[in-house]
C-alpha cells in the first residue's frame, strides 16, 4: 500500500516512491558529514547541512524533507515564493543564499529564518528598514569575498570590520555570522588553505566582541568541497547538486 504524508493542504507519496535517489544521496551526505566531523574532532551536530534547492523541484525536495532535512537554501526571491506552498516548510529552516536585491528585501524577510548574503551597507540598511517596518528581526550572515573574484558578490576582508560595526547599531537584524563562497580549486590543500584562512577571520571577528555581532555561524563549502570546509570549521554546508542531482 502506498502512504501518503500530508503537508501544506496537499498529499505526497511517501518519499520511497516520489525520490529514492535524492533519499539516498542525503544518507550518504549525512554520512560523510560525520565522519568529517569526527576526523577533525567535531561532532556532528555541530553542522548544518542546507539543502540548496535552486530550480530543484518541490517533489524532490519533499522526498529530501520527509528523509530528514530540516534547512533548505534558495537562490532567487521569486523562485522561492513560486514553490513555497508546493513545499512542506512545517519545522524546515528556509535561508536566503543568493544575491538579494534591496527592492526585493520586503518580500522575503518574513518567510526565511535567515539571509545568508548580506554583502554590503545598502543590502544591510535595507534589510534593517523592512524589519523594523514589518516588527521583525531578521538573521543574516554577512558575505565575505574570500577570493577576491571580480565576478562573485562578498564584501572585502579589509572592509568588513568596518560594516560589522555598522550593521550592530541596526535593530531590526542580527549578525550570526560569515558566509563565503570559495574560488573553484582543484587540490585538498587549496580548498584547505582558503577555508582556514576564512575561519582565521571568523575567529578573530568573534574576539572583537562587536556589539550585536554574534559570529557562531561559518557557512562555507558546497558539494565539490564541503569536507574540506567542515575540517576547517564550517558550521553551515551548502550542498546542491551532491543532494538533488546535477541542474538540468
Amino acid at each position: 500500500m502506498t502512504l501518503l504524508w500530508k503537508g501544506r493542504g496537499y498529499t505526497m507519496e511517501k518519499w520511497s516512491d516520489e525520490a529514492p535517489d535524492v533519499v539516498q544521496n542525503l544518507r550518504e551526505i549525512q554520512h560523510k558529514i560525520s565522519e568529517a566531523c569526527i576526523a577533525s574532532g567535531r561532532r556532528p551536530e555541530e553542522v548544518t547541512l542546507l539543502g540548496v534547492t535552486k530550480t530543484v523541484p518541490p517533489n524532490r525536495i519533499n522526498a529530501a524533507i520527509s528523509a530528514g532535512l530540516q534547512n533548505i537554501g534558495e537562490n532567487r526571491v521569486q523562485e522561492f515564493l513560486s514553490k513555497k506552498e508546493k513545499i512542506s516548510l512545517e519545522n524546515v529552516k528556509v535561508h536566503m543564499i543568493g544575491h538579494l536585491q534591496t527592492n526585493k528585501v520586503s518580500r522575503v524577510i518574513t518567510d526565511v529564518d535567515l539571509i545568508e548574503s548580506v554583502d554590503s551597507l545598502h543590502l544591510a540598511d535595507a534589510i534593517n528598514k523592512q524589519s523594523i517596518k514589518k516588527n521583525n528581526i531578521t538573521n543574516v550572515l554577512v558575505e565575505v569575498n574570500i577570493g577576491r573574484e571580480k565576478a562573485k558578490s562578498g564584501i572585502m576582508e579589509e572592509k568588513l570590520d568596518e560594516l560589522l560595526c555598522k550593521m550592530g547599531e541596526m535593530k531590526g537584524l542580527r549578525v550570526l555570522g560569515l558566509m563565503t563562497v570559495p574560488p573553484i580549486l582543484n587540490t585538498e590543500s587549496e580548498k584547505r588553505a582558503v577555508f582556514s584562512h576564512m575561519y582565521k577571520l571568523f575567529i578573530d571577528i568573534r574576539s572583537k566582541n562587536i556589539d550585536n555581532i554574534l559570529m557562531n555561524v561559518l557557512s562555507m563549502g558546497m558539494s565539490s568541497d564541503y569536507i574540506e570546509a567542515i575540517k576547517e570549521g564550517a558550521t553551515i554546508v551548502r550542498i546542491g547538486s551532491a543532494l538533488f542531482g546535477k541542474r538540468g
